[in-house]
Order: structure tokens, then C-alpha cells, then sequence
């Protein structure tokens, strides 16, 4: 018999049985003769006027399933290839379509493994599984076939070709309806089904977890200078609104856009994009980031050249697709890049390279996909533009990828600058406008830091939590607030006792940098805010987080002081009442939560952060821990922050009269933390602490489902579990910290027991506030 010569096939790469690459590749004959697990996309056209999905029938000459109906187009993925490119190009050769990546939506991952031509083929291949969804079926006379591999193409009702494949018809190829791939039928009978007023419920549902809070802080503190500046702060700040919705996701803009557009149209759209705003994507806050739209609900794009051209249709109308589940990249990477495609394209980069790669202030994008570029759909997008290699992936720093926003918040910024008449305000807000151009932020956090101006601003690049990939990349956001000037005076204590905290960590003492600067406080009144604010709202932020900074001038602070009472008013109180033991009820109070909030904040400037590895290597906890470091620097700062707290009062700095009250609240705040779910850094912070605490008897489930603190052990315990986070923070220990969290920030009975009794006198969540005095000022412009 002949031998095969496989010298001239397509090159797959070769996976392992669970789907992570070998870093081996195979030509496509050896893969299917030797078995190996590979990828492929897979890719559905759907109609939604007609509910039918188009169908190709495989061509006589294929080497599986000749001659059958299958998929509208799939494809292998070839070594070194995206799958989202994949896609596209398969449509293109197979049927003449040319769609953009917004068209695709990735429903589902499927295994298949079989074998057929008696034996000689065998098939363990991991499809991604996309679907295009089209306004009204594509006319036939518009496909331009490609002969070698499809014969002709038909629509068929989806209900009927899920019943021909239910019944293993042999004119198709066989998938099991009733195993993962009948997810395909489940979607579509799901989105397309009459349910207005069901979904309508669950959004007013929704929507009824968030309270309502008028904010309008006075605003007679300022002068008349910075009074006339900050309707450009204002301006700025919706700026950084406009860059955020782009870093969540490449198509959300357009997303906001169609849902603020229609939601005059019906009740439901109204709460479409009523829920939409306080979320700031299709992908809800408070529930692990489940979609409560679908790509039915998204906007309408018409293309008039994707296909060749037929007399009197005016070119194919699809949906603009998002994903089921939210991308862990958010827009900072290419959506179908994986970690190890993401790690062995750094390992290429030069030690400058692989900073800016890993760095807060950039994105990853590929060179034969610029179309998830925020710089590449303006129209100045930047003529100097350069990879900094050949490779697919390259580096694309801020003041590039959003140029168009930042330009814009940067005349703004020095519009502001020129009117006010604080010298400290003149610096921040001059430094940053500079920053925004030039990527370098480090001047203008200096700036941050020393600001000293009744009007208190922040703004930029600073929290890393919406990349969920590796936890490096920053997102826009600003907070615009007036200083209390009397609150700030009454927290310096805390600035100025953080060296004794870092001396006395429970951490052993090889692990503690002595260089701890204090930080300072500011308490503010928060008129406005923007960018990354989505969903649950912050009380409290400690900047920055480059850990050049840190390690140099450490951290300063910010408390939203009436967010905190507002949250303390309609959410803790509420949640004591119902979970906490009548007798230990007293205990739980503002000043104890307001405390702990502090505390919190100046414990993320404490501990480990720029570390030394066994190896030697001087690294940072960040870049060790990746996606695990937000959840556990969450966590650190919550149970060491109530550590430190012990302590103050211990050496006579805090009342005694904290001392029960402290313990209390934060067990009331647990609760309260917990409801953000387990997606969110803080919520899965919180479990991990509540399940360590109710594991080692420091809190007590009672037989009437309330919960009280044992004070006879708290502290212990609360040492216990500040020095494992602490210790595998200084050890850089990822495992330890997936393992951690792992095995203790999870949904337990005792947490059931809690969430289900809030959720039935329906305690709300958290605030969604609204900006009264900002609104006026803004208002006042157009």
C-alpha cells in the first residue's frame, strides 16, 4: 500500500485531552490518523425572521461525510491561527461571505470525539461554536460555493433539523441533540420565544436590588474658580465613561448606543437599558456576570458588499453579537487569545517588551485583526503605529488605542487647570492631561497623591479588576467629590501609625519591607463619578497601584463618605436586623463600619508587593498571582484591616469601646459583600474570609438562622487567616492562592442560609446613585 505523504497538508496544533496547547504541531492527515485532540470552528447562520438556520451539504470528495448536510461552515484551525479568524475565513472560502468579527458570537465550546471510516479517521477535536444571526435569510443566488468542499446549501427550519438529527437521519451528519450540542436549539428556542413579561419581571427584579440615592453635596466650600473648573472636570469624567464602555467589550459602545435609542419603544426595552446603565454592559454585576440580554436584543448593522451582489436585496442585516459568557480579557486582548498563546508570545519579547506587555497602561491586539481597536475605527487613527515584533500579537500603549477619547479629556483637563486657583488641583489636573498623551502616568499619580484642594479629583487608568485574564490591565474611572475637611482631620490617626502595622504584620519577619510610607487620607463628599463604577458601588479607593510608586511614596486614600452612610442606612442595618442575634444587634454600627472601611483601605498599602522569588527574582505580587491577586488583595485588606484594628486598640489609639462592635459589623458587612457574587474580587474576598472564620468557630450559625460572633475567638482566627494570605502574597505562591480561594471563596450552607432569608424581604444589594449636583451643572451646558 502506498504511503500517505502528509508534506504539503495543513499544519494543527496538537492539544492535550483537556484543550491546552502541547506546543507540538502536526500535519492535518497525522492528527486525524494518530488521534490527536485539535481545534476547529464551527459556525451557524441563523434567520431570525424565518427561524431557520442554513444548512451546506459537504462535498462527494470530503474524507468525512461526503455528500451529508452539516454546518453552515467550520473548519481546523491551523497552527498558530485565532479562531474568531478561522471563522471568518471559512465563511469566506466555503460560501463567498464576508462578515466582520462583530458577527460572530461564541455560544458554546463542543468535544467531539468519534471515529469513523473504519477506524481510519479519527475525530477528538474541540469545536468553538459560533453563531451569525442575519435579520432575513441570505438568498441563495448570493453564496459563491467552494467546490472542493460544499456541493450546494438550503435553509431549514430549526425545530424540523433538530428532529431529523434526533432521529439520525442519514442524509446528516450526526451531532447528539441530547448531549452538549443540543445547547445550538436550547439558545435559539430560549431567545426567540414570546416571554415579554417574564423577562420584564426579572429585569424590575433585577433593577430592585439597587436603591436609589440622591447625592448633592454642598458645594459653598468652593471657590468661585474651582467652581467654573469643574464643569470641565465633569466633562472629562463622562469621558472616561466613554473609553470604559469600550474596555469592557469592542462592540459595547455601539451595545449603549441601540439600547438608549429604543428604549422609548416598550416597557421592556425601558428596562433593558434602566439595567444596562448600572452595569455598563449586557453582563450582570450580582450575577457572576450572567447575561441578562441576548444578542436578539443587540443593534442592527447592514452590509452591502459581503456577498456578491443579487438584484434587489439590499445586502445582509445581522445582529451585533456578544458572548454568552463575558470575556475574562474584557477588550484588552484579542478574544479568542488564550493565556498559553499570551505567555509564549512573552517569552519572544525583549525584558522593556515584556513590561509594557504585562503592563497597566496597554492592550494586546493582533496584526490581522484591527478591527477590536478603539484607535483603528477613528478616523486619526495613528500613522506611527508600530508592532514591537513580527509576531501575530503586538503592543498598542493607551495613549494610542483611545487617542480620540484621550485628546479630547486632555483639553478638558487643561481647560480646568487654567481656572482653578489651587496650585495642587493646577498640577494634578495639568500632569494628567499630559499623562493621557504621553502613557506615562507616573508624574501626574505624584500629583494625586499631594493634592490638597477642596475640590477633589481622580482620574484615569488605576483598578485592574475587569481583566480577569491576568488581573493587568487598567480601566478608566473618575470620582469628583468636595473634601470634608473635618472627617479628613479625625482619620490622620490612621496614615500615621501604618509603619507600626507593617512592622507588626503577623507575617514573618523576612518577608516585611521596613519602607512603608504613610498614607494619606482624604475623606470626601462624592458629587460625581464615572468610568469603572459599575454595578456595586465603591466606599472607599487606595491609589495607586503601580508598585514603583508604592514601594517609593506609597499609597494614598479616598472615602466616599456619604456613600458609606448611605450604604450603612439602606443595606447593613437592614441586614443586621434579619442575621444577626437580637443580643449582638446593639454592636452594629456606622462608626465601626466606617472604621473597618478605613482601615481596609490603608492595609492594601501595607504587606507584600514588590517580592523577592526563591529563585532570587525580584517580582511583584501581581504578576505572580495574575487573575488570583484582586480576590486575595480584597480579602488581605478586609481581615488584616480588622487585625489592624485589634491592634490600634491595643496600644490605646482606638476606643475599647470598638472592640465588639468591630467584630459585629464586619460579620453584618459579610453579608452584605457576599451579595456582589462570586465573580467580583470583593464578593469572592468576602466568602473566603466568612467561610475561614465560620470553619474555625469564630462565627456561630444558631438554630434560628441568625449568626452572632464568639469573642473568645475571633482574634485568633483573624490572625490566623491574615498570615496564610500575607504569607502566600510574600511567597508569590500562585497555587497556594488558587487553592485558597479555591477551597473557601464558594457558596456555602451557612451563606445559603443568609442570602436566601435578605433575598426574601428583599434587602437591596447596593445604592445606584444619582448625581443631582453634577446633573444641574451638566445640564446647565447644553
Amino acid at each position: 500500500m502506498a504511503e500517505i505523504n502528509h508534506q504539503d497538508e495543513e499544519l494543527l496544533d496538537v492539544l492535550t485531552r483537556t484543550g491546552e496547547k502541547t506546543g507540538i504541531s502536526k500535519p492535518r492527515g497525522l492528527v486525524h490518523g494518530d488521534g490527536d485532540y485539535h481545534r476547529a470552528v464551527h459556525v451557524w447562520i441563523y434567520s431570525e425572521s424565518t427561524q431557520e438556520l442554513l444548512l451546506q451539504r459537504r462535498a462527494d470528495c470530503k474524507d468525512s461525510w461526503p455528500g451529508l448536510w452539516d454546518i453552515s461552515s467550520a473548519g481546523h484551525i491551523s497552527a498558530g491561527d485565532s479562531s474568531l479568524i478561522t471563522a471568518r475565513r471559512e465563511l469566506n472560502e466555503e460560501l463567498g461571505i464576508s462578515l466582520p468579527e462583530d458577527a460572530f458570537e461564541l455560544i458554546f465550546v463542543f468535544l467531539q470525539e468519534c471515529v469513523i471510516n473504519n477506524g481510519k479517521y479519527i475525530n477528538n477535536e474541540y469545536n468553538d461554536v459560533y453563531l451569525v444571526t442575519t435579520l432575513a435569510p441570505i438568498p441563495l443566488q448570493a453564496f459563491t460555493l467552494q467546490e472542493t468542499e460544499v456541493s450546494s446549501v438550503k435553509y431549514i427550519f430549526w425545530g424540523e433539523y433538530k428532529s431529523l438529527l434526533a432521529n439520525e437521519h442519514e442524509e446528516y451528519v450526526p451531532y447528539d441533540v441530547s448531549g452538549q450540542y443540543g445547547q445550538l436549539f436550547d439558545i435559539i428556542e430560549q431567545r426567540y420565544k414570546d416571554n415579554t413579561e417574564a423577562r420584564s419581571l426579572i429585569l424590575q427584579k433585577q433593577l430592585s436590588r439597587y436603591a436609589p440615592i440622591h447625592l448633592a453635596p454642598e458645594l459653598t466650600g468652593l471657590s468661585e474658580a474651582d467652581r467654573e473648573a469643574l464643569s470641565y472636570v465633569l466633562r472629562a469624567s463622562m469621558v472616561m465613561d466613554e473609553i470604559f464602555y469600550a474596555q469592557v467589550w469592542y462592540s459595547n459602545p455601539m451595545l449603549r448606543d441601540w439600547l438608549k435609542e429604543h428604549s422609548n419603544a416598550s416597557k421592556l426595552d425601558q428596562l433593558k437599558w434602566m439595567y444596562y446603565s448600572i452595569n455598563k454592559s449586557p453582563w450582570s454585576c450580582l450575577d457572576e456576570n450572567k447575561a441578562f440580554l441576548t444578542t436578539a436584543d443587540s443593534s442592527l448593522k447592514l452590509l452591502v458588499d459581503a456577498t456578491k451582489p443579487v438584484s434587489g436585496w439590499k445586502g445582509i442585516e445581522y445582529r451585533v453579537a456578544f458572548p454568552v459568557v463575558k470575556p475574562p480579557g474584557a477588550n484588552f486582548y484579542p478574544p479568542d487569545m488564550d493565556k498559553m498563546e499570551f505567555e509564549l508570545w512573552k517569552q519572544t519579547l525583549s525584558d522593556s517588551e515584556q513590561k509594557a506587555a504585562t503592563g497597566f497602561f496597554t492592550v494586546i491586539r493582533r496584526h490581522d485583526d484591527t478591527s477590536f481597536s478603539a484607535a483603528s475605527r477613528s478616523k486619526d487613527r495613528v500613522a506611527s503605529m508600530e508592532p514591537l515584533k513580527s509576531n501575530n500579537l503586538f503592543i498598542v500603549p493607551f495613549s494610542q488605542e483611545y487617542r480620540t477619547y484621550l485628546v479630547k479629556a486632555a483639553e478638558l483637563l487643561h481647560s480646568a487647570a487654567e481656572l482653578s486657583d489651587s496650585s495642587s488641583l493646577k498640577k494634578l489636573l495639568k500632569t494628567k492631561a499630559d499623562a493621557f498623551l504621553s502613557n506615562d502616568y507616573y508624574e501626574s499619580d505624584i500629583a494625586w497623591m499631594e493634592l490638597d484642594s477642596k475640590l477633589d479629583v481622580t482620574i484615569g487608568p488605576y483598578e485592574t479588576y475587569e481583566d480577569a485574564l491576568f488581573g493587568y490591565k487598567a480601566t478608566f474611572e473618575a470620582f469628583v467629590g468636595v473634601r470634608d475637611d473635618i472627617a479628613t482631620s479625625q482619620v490622620k490617626l490612621f496614615g500615621d501609625h501604618l509603619q507600626d502595622l507593617q512592622r507588626n504584620l503577623p507575617l514573618d519577619s523576612k518577608y516585611k519591607s521596613q519602607d512603608v510610607v504613610a498614607a494619606p487620607i482624604r475623606v470626601i463628599q462624592l458629587l460625581y463619578n464615572a468610568g469603572d463604577v459599575k454595578g456595586p458601588q465603591t466606599v472607599a479607593f487606595n491609589l495607586p497601584n503601580d508598585e514603583c510608586i508604592v514601594n517609593e511614596r506609597g499609597t494614598s486614600m479616598v472615602l466616599l463618605k456619604n456613600v458609606s452612610e448611605a450604604k450603612f442606612k439602606h443595606i447593613l442595618q437592614p441586614i443586621s436586623d434579619v442575621c444577626i442575634k437580637e443580643e449582638q444587634k446593639k454592636y452594629v454600627d456606622f462608626e465601626s463600619f466606617y472604621t473597618h472601611t478605613i482601615c481596609h483601605e490603608c492595609c492594601h498599602g501595607i504587606g507584600p508587593h514588590t517580592i523577592v522569588l526563591p529563585s532570587g527574582q525580584q517580582s511583584t505580587v501581581r504578576l505572580e498571582l495574575q487573575e488570583f491577586h484582586s480576590a486575595l488583595e480584597e480579602a488581605k485588606a478586609d481581615i488584616v484591616g480588622l487585625w489592624a484594628l485589634k491592634f490600634l486598640i491595643k496600644q490605646e489609639l482606638l476606643s475599647k469601646s470598638l472592640e465588639k462592635s468591630m467584630y459585629v459589623s464586619f460579620l453584618a458587612g459579610c453579608f452584605r459583600s457576599i451579595r456582589f457574587g462570586l465573580e467580583e474580587a470583593h464578593g469572592k474576598g468576602q466568602a473566603l474570609q466568612f467561610n475561614w472564620l465560620y470553619e474555625n468557630g469564630a462565627f456561630i450559625l444558631h438554630s434560628d438562622g441568625t449568626f452572632s460572633v464568639d469573642f473568645t475567638k475571633i482574634e485568633g482566627v483573624v490572625e490566623s487567616l491574615s498570615r496564610e494570605i500575607l504569607t502566600i502574597q510574600a511567597r508569590g505562591d500562585k497555587n497556594a492562592a488558587m487553592s485558597l480561594l479555591q477551597s473557601y471563596a464558594k457558596m456555602t450552607q451557612p451563606l445559603s442560609i443568609a442570602l436566601e432569608k435578605l433575598e426574601r424581604i428583599q434587602v437591596p444589594v447596593d445604592i445606584t446613585p444619582i448625581f443631582d449636583s453634577a446633573d444641574r451643572i451638566l445640564g446647565q451646558l447644553h
